[in-house]
């Protein structure tokens, strides 16, 4: 659960949370993932740490009516300071003020 607060930390902590709707957390000992609101492009992600101890961030679009998960983009080999930006390119909210 380390890596999990660890990721969490880096986007922001509450304030990521606060500002992009982010709930469902989820983690394990090398990822974390979440749902949130806002974004027409995703509404899920998984952040993971690999092997290179760099992470791989992927998207999703899940449809509750249809239980059909989409991915919607993967991002693999982003360093840490990247998170913010790589979430906001890809949903369009804003993770700090």
């Amino acid at each position: 659960m380390q890596v999990a607060r660890t990721v969490l930390g880096q986007l922001g902590g509450n304030r990521f949370a606060a500002m992009t709707g982010a709930h469902n957390f989820a983690g394990d000992n090398n990822s974390i993932q979440f749902s949130f609101r806002g974004s027409r492009k995703a509404n899920k992600c998984r952040v993971a740490l690999n092997s290179m101890d760099l992470y791989d961030v992927s998207f999703y679009k899940y449809n509750s009516r249809t239980a059909d998960l989409k991915k919607v983009s993967e991002h693999n080999g982003i360093y840490c300071d990247m998170l913010q930006d790589i979430f906001t390119d890809e949903t369009g909210l804003y993770t700090t003020l």
